[in-house]
């Protein structure tokens, strides 16, 4: 409940202005409600022009919005006037409004403008009423109606919770949408209208539309990541098809939404694995057993077998012992491939499949001896 009192000035004292519905004071929505804003639009906190009253100019409908107007970036703004209950469809009807007026050109918004001065008895050209709202800016550099910029902004004296629910959650995806509660008073013979911006609170209007970005951008990445799953996936199941055909290294591997796939080793924690991204593909004996101590050791036991397995893969690898962390490899890679380019894949598929048999055959025998050693238990 809002409360608005006079102050009387020479008896120091104040004096209650009653809080009013628009129904016990006569007011109608078109006659009154949507005429005050078409008069005095800055009532709604900024610079706006309206451009047309009753709009029905939608392609095979007969709908018509309150009010259209323009802000100073010109976007369009859908105003949507209910007087003492916003109703229970309102926010549906503005955005079916936004919707439509979406596919509006510049020159349609300049003859929509032109319809509303001749039907005020204006003889003023709309050309020349919008730049001078647009601060006599040319007129050919005038942007209107640019992308999904349409805003809608809703007015009542109180708003259901349905509609306040569906605004809250419809700025979570950047559209912009505010709700003004408009309250009238009376004192003897004198009436008042306020008008509140309510959603979103205008102090936080801010940090709000921060939020809204960050959903926005977290709707964005989830997205991302889905569609980054199936790429994977999709890549994975073509590639186990045809390595399959050559090799049971990866028989009982199915596919995955990973960057990596692998196999056993014959060593628990010692796995040959692919891993693909946007910039490489590579085949690679992955050591990473819970232990640091052993993945060293059994590190470097293969090592003292480099000359044998690199003469048996056809080809010098890439060894990695990478003190730091707990992970060593040894790793066939090529660089300039991407998971994320279909016309890549066939060079990725190839390339790994034909890395990875030969990683196979390479360390068949130096395994199995390093496994032979770590159970006998003599890991250092």
């Amino acid at each position: 409940m809002i409360s608005l009192y006079l102050i009387n000035k020479a008896e120091n004292t104040i004096q209650k202005v009653e809080e009013k519905t628009f129904n016990e004071l006569g007011f109608k929505e078109r006659e009154h409600l949507q005429e005050w804003l078409a008069k005095k639009p800055d009532a709604l906190g900024e610079e706006l022009l309206i451009i047309q009253k009753e709009f029905d100019g939608f392609f095979d409908t007969s709908e018509r919005l309150d009010l259209l107007a323009l802000d100073k970036l010109g976007n369009l703004v859908i105003i949507e006037n209910k007087l003492d209950d916003s109703g229970k469809n309102v926010t549906w009807q503005a955005l079916k409004y936004a919707a439509y007026c979406s596919t509006l050109s510049k020159n349609q918004i300049k003859g929509i403008f032109q319809q509303y001065l001749e039907k005020s008895g204006s003889s003023e050209q709309a050309e020349n009423k919008l730049v001078e709202f647009f601060d006599n800016m040319d007129y050919e550099e005038i942007a209107l109606n640019k992308g999904q910029t349409q805003r809608v902004i809703l007015v009542a004296r109180s708003f259901r919770k349905e509609v306040t629910s569906t605004v809250l959650w419809l700025m979570n995806y950047k559209l912009r949408v505010q709700c003004f509660k408009v309250t009238p008073f009376a004192l003897n013979d004198q009436l008042f209208v306020k008008f509140d911006q309510i959603i979103p609170l205008k102090d936080t209007e801010e940090y709000v539309i921060s939020m809204a970005d960050k959903t926005q951008d977290d709707i964005n990445s989830q997205e991302e990541t889905k569609s980054r799953y199936n790429i994977r996936y999709e890549f994975w199941k073509l590639m186990l098809k045809q390595l399959n055909a050559k090799s049971s290294m990866f028989q009982n591997v199915s596919p995955s939404r990973d960057n990596w796939l692998q196999a056993g080793s014959g060593i628990s924690g010692v796995n040959y694995r692919f891993v693909v991204t946007n910039t490489f593909a590579r085949a690679e004996l992955n050591i990473q057993r819970p232990d640091l101590g052993e993945n060293k050791f059994i590190y470097d036991e293969l090592l003292k077998h480099r000359k044998e397995v690199e003469d048996a893969f056809g080809s010098e690898l890439v060894w990695e012992r990478l003190d730091d962390i707990k992970t060593s490899r040894i790793k066939w890679e090529k660089t300039g491939l991407s998971i994320f380019d279909k016309d890549d894949w066939p060079d990725s598929s190839e390339f790994m499949i034909d890395g990875m048999t030969r990683l196979g055959k390479a360390f068949h025998n130096p395994i199995k001896e390093v496994n032979k050693m770590l159970k006998a238990k003599q890991v250092l």
